[in-house]
């Protein structure tokens, strides 16, 4: 074997590197991987582009043929930083120019290894000048590094124990690989298809996951729209808000609703009031726009009311009830609550929930309102048909949900939650048979074969564009307390 160097041996530009990946990390871009479906371990991918390419790419003093000096060298390895630091911007994805500088790089050192291997007794297997050799990761997770070496030019193959790894995995690499360059098939922009040629890559994939979003958003807002309410900002409400003024006698859409949960008081004068488990009362904590919940105690009862600014008892507001770890106060007498009383009450099925706050979407921005007792009554009037009442493992490390008499997965939801989720998977099987025929109208071959078998046709195809319907219908189930409608539509968009 004729050894040589790898750039990656050598040195890279870590401080490139690591700007990228840490940018990336704290604000995903639109199109971003996490913004399709959430994996806890995902390797950034600036780093996984920048280290492929120094895999494959010779460091210069493997070749004092062409660098004879120290100094030659450097300049090189420098040219080469240049290209790694173009390649790792996330903005540099679609960038042709840039992606084929690193990918002409990557094939003028597989000539040269083909070269000095060629009497390999196995040169023509290992060493095929007119095909680079491929990618191989067993343990992909999210598929970043086999993502990265697609991007650069190799023929990826990637594999995980974990079944929603492999999910994602084929979702970001096999599945748009098969449909490259195809146009959509929807209703919508098969009337265009004549004047339209820029169907290149997965565009045309793309754009029937919009489109198949949006009906599924659309259909899902005909079937229960009606717990998903605007609210109507009334003169009351404004009477001591002056940032409400402004929205007087118009109908906000809801973004969230806010909820905490809630038990018996341990104060036996008090032990018919659910009293909040309140970890803070802060609702937005930016400069000039701060908004928190008040609790106003009224007799043996309380209430919610919305402050607008900077409150007086900061400390107060921002751990609401709670004191420290699991443990909390009665919010109508101070009296603390220790864990094993909330686990009491969550095991005797008397613990329940109260809204906090509405916040919705308003023309200057967010709007923070008080709870109303028609939108608790609409929430609480949501009665699934269906629920994942499947057991969960009880002692699960670092998942102690169990304790709280939380037992089923349906448990972690509220009945409005599940409505909304089950209707949007049940869109998922529908919207699936609706692009089936759609297909088959665009001249797809209308054939049974399925996508795990290796299918291209109608039936494939359609299932293709399901596995990204069912993904964004999954990433609602991170942020379950947000309008279906807004949630929805924004992860269809990206």
């Amino acid at each position: 074997m004729i050894y040589k160097k790898k750039l990656i041996e050598v040195a890279l530009p870590l401080e490139a590197i690591n700007k990228e990946s840490l940018h990336r990390k704290q604000k995903a871009p639109k199109g971003w991987p996490t913004s399709f479906h959430k994996w806890w371990a995902q390797r950034p991918l600036a780093a996984a582009r920048a280290v492929i390419f120094a895999q494959m790419v010779d460091d210069p003093s493997a070749h004092p043929e062409l660098f004879k000096t120290e100094k030659a060298q450097e300049k090189e390895r420098q040219r080469l930083f240049r290209i790694i630091e173009e390649l790792i911007l996330w903005d540099n994805t679609n960038n042709e120019r840039v992606l084929q500088a690193a990918r002409d790089e990557i094939w003028q050192s597989w000539r040269w290894a083909c070269a000095e291997f060629a009497d390999h007794p196995r040169s023509k297997d290992l060493f095929e000048r007119h095909k680079l050799p491929p990618f191989w990761d067993p343990f992909a997770g999210s598929g970043s590094l086999a993502l990265s070496a697609q991007w650069l030019g190799l023929e990826s193959y990637a594999s995980d124990l974990n079944p929603v790894a492999v999910l994602i995995t084929k979702a970001m690499i096999e599945i748009p690989a098969r449909f490259v360059d195809k146009p959509p098939v929807n209703p919508e922009a098969r009337k265009h298809i004549g004047s339209q040629t820029g169907w290149k890559g997965a565009r045309g994939l793309a754009e029937d996951v919009r489109y198949y979003g949006k009906w599924m958003r659309d259909e899902a807002e005909k079937r229960i729209g009606q717990l998903y309410s605007k609210i109507e900002v009334t003169a009351e409400m404004a009477k001591h808000r002056p940032d409400l003024k402004f929205y007087v006698g118009k109908k906000l859409t809801i973004i969230a609703w806010l909820w905490a949960r809630t038990v018996k008081s341990p104060n036996p004068a008090f032990a018919k009031v659910d009293v909040p488990l309140a970890s803070t009362f802060m609702l937005s904590n930016k400069a000039g726009k701060e908004a928190y919940v008040e609790p106003i105690i009224e007799d043996h009862h309380y209430r919610f009311v919305v402050r607008i600014g900077k409150p007086q008892n900061v400390t107060a507001v921002t751990n609401g009830t709670k004191l420290n770890g699991a443990n909390f106060r009665c919010l109508m007498s101070g009296t603390p609550i220790g864990p094993e009383h909330i686990k009491t009450e969550g095991k005797g099925g008397r613990m329940g929930s109260r809204m906090m706050a509405i916040v919705a979407e308003g023309e200057r921005g967010r709007v923070y309102l008080p709870p109303t007792e028609e939108m608790e009554s609409i929430a609480r009037a949501a009665k699934p048909q269906w629920k994942p009442d499947l057991q969960f493992f009880q002692h699960a490390l670092g998942f102690r949900v169990g304790n709280y008499g939380i037992t089923k997965w349906s448990d972690l939801f509220t009945d409005r939650q599940l409505v909304a989720l089950t209707t949007f998977f049940d869109l998922v099987g529908e919207a699936r048979e609706r692009i089936r025929c759609d297909a088959i109208t665009a001249n797809h071959d209308d054939d049974a074969k399925h996508l795990r078998d290796g299918g291209s046709g109608a039936n494939a195809y359609a299932e293709a564009i399901s596995v990204y319907l069912a993904c964004i219908a999954d990433r609602m189930v991170y942020y379950p307390q947000k309008s279906v409608k807004a949630n929805f539509l924004r992860h269809a968009s990206c």
